[in-house]
């Protein structure tokens, strides 16, 4: 086709600013922070085509993404744009590209012989390629520095590498290199754009995307403030909305757990993890946890199930203005098939688990009362599991930002008090549940606190070596 890049006649027409000054962006190295869904990953498919689809185009190109469906997706999208324009490109479907260590990506092969490749996130599938490289959601990835590590020398011989991604806390290696940028002089030459669910509105996305929603779909009504909004009131919560949508990394020194230590405990978003029904579960080694509440807050029934060295989730089940009645049918088959189970018995928990004690047994059921001691007991299992990789939670937004909500305070005297701030969707209910899971399946028992005193008589000297024994209040 020439050496003439793709460029439709009418640009405006089909792409908005902020897309069109990244796909003209020629910069060896560059980096976008960006708003969720206003389709750059459409734009750089574009981007992608137009390069390699050209005669001079001596190498190929390699696409990264966060898991085998958005690496699918991609593939589309760059198959779209070759079709548009008439471009000459096969289909080879899924192909080996490492024949020592099995490593596939989905391949687009054009008239040149040059290929764009598609694959989920695996850093080991990048090292020893060379061409240019897309990081799609590299934040998102299990270890994004690792990525960049192993991609980057693939394009010493030419070729440029594209970053993209939304942001996953400030701990993130992704936030690393935007601070970089910003604040630390800009060492790797990166080119950083930044496009905000405002800026994307401001440029016209919109009126874009109602072009392509059907008619009867609510968004049609709305203008920019009100479509804003709309996205605002959907997210999680505030924190997530401004990480998602407007380019602020969640603060990983004010919470429990850092965003890329539960990403590394979540399922990928393709694993069929739930158990439907607790009859289904009979025979497995499970472990519950239950966060009780009524009005305000949710009542939440988290399952585990262990195998080997690993607690594997198998059913997060929230209940909400349900009930005493209601609440213990969907949660005593849960404890019928239980091993052992931990309920929340502090308020109205305490009846809770004087009934399921009665009907299961003091074995089965322990009640544990919430005091600051015995949080603090219960939060840290819960970050050294994920630490250890010893513990797999779902993929899931409102879940993230529950785990998140939770923050560990240090008082004037020294004392570690976990704290969450109440919203519509709970007060980290799925936390407590997750730890009073994780609580029952360590099997053992958090003792109410009560002071410490020393074992000797009082007037006697006391040493560092002496015990110490719990006495009543």
């Amino acid at each position: 086709m020439g050496n003439a890049r793709i460029i439709p006649a009418n640009t405006e027409a089909i792409f908005l600013p902020y897309q069109a000054r990244w796909i003209a962006d020629r910069s060896r190295l560059k980096l976008i922070e960006k708003s969720r869904q206003i389709g750059l990953s459409w734009s750089t498919a574009y981007a992608q085509v137009s390069r390699i689809a050209l005669v001079s185009a001596r190498l190929d190109e390699w696409v990264s993404s966060r898991d085998e469906i958005q690496a699918r997706l991609f593939l589309e999208d760059c198959k779209l744009w070759a079709g548009i324009a008439d471009i000459a490109a096969r289909d080879m479907g899924e192909m080996v590209i490492d024949d020592e260590k099995k490593h596939s990506a989905l391949v687009l092969q054009f008239a040149n012989g040059r290929r764009i490749h598609s694959m989920s996130s695996n850093p080991d599938a990048q090292a020893g390629k060379r061409g240019s490289r897309v990081l799609d959601e590299f934040a998102l990835h299990p270890d994004p520095r690792k990525l960049w590590s192993i991609a980057y020398p693939g394009i010493t011989w030419g070729g440029q590498m594209e970053v993209i991604s939304t942001h996953r806390g400030s701990k993130n290696f992704f936030n690393t290199l935007v601070r970089e940028v910003k604040e630390g002089g800009n060492p790797k030459k990166l080119s950083l754009h930044t496009v905000t669910l405002q800026n994307a509105l401001d440029d016209g996305f919109l009126w874009k995307l109602q072009q392509s929603l059907p008619d009867e779909d609510e968004r049609q009504e709305m203008d920019e403030a009100a479509y804003f909004d709309w996205v605002k009131s959907g997210a999680a919560d505030e924190e997530s909305f401004q990480q998602e949508y407007m380019c602020k990394p969640a603060d990983d020194d004010a919470a429990f757990l850092e965003y890329d230590l539960i990403a590394s405990a979540e399922y990928a978003r393709d694993i069929l993890w739930e158990i439907q029904d607790a009859a289904k579960a009979a025979g497995r080694e499970l472990y519950v946890g239950v966060d009780i509440g009524r009005k305000k807050d949710l009542t939440v029934i988290w399952v585990l199930e262990r195998l080997g060295d690993v607690l594997y989730t198998v059913a997060v089940i929230t209940l909400r203005n349900q009930s005493k009645p209601e609440q213990e049918k969907v949660l005593w088959p849960w404890l019928e098939q239980a091993t052992r189970a931990a309920i929340d018995g502090t308020g109205l928990g305490i009846g809770w688990v004087d009934d399921a004690q009665a009907k299961f047994g003091k074995y089965k059921v322990e009640g544990v009362t919430f005091t600051v001691q015995s949080k603090e007991a219960l939060a840290y299992p819960v970050r050294s599991r994920m630490e250890e990789r010893r513990i797999r939670i779902p993929y899931s937004g409102p879940i993230r930002a529950d785990l998140r909500s939770v923050t560990k305070q240090v008082t004037a005297a020294g004392n570690v008090r976990f704290t969450a701030e109440r919203t519509a969707d709970g007060h980290a209910d799925h936390f407590w549940a997750l730890a009073l899971a994780i609580h029952a399946a360590d099997g053992v028992k958090v003792q109410p606190w009560r002071p410490l005193t020393p074992a000797k008589p009082a007037g006697e000297t006391r040493t560092l070596d002496d015990d110490w024994i719990p006495q009543d209040a």
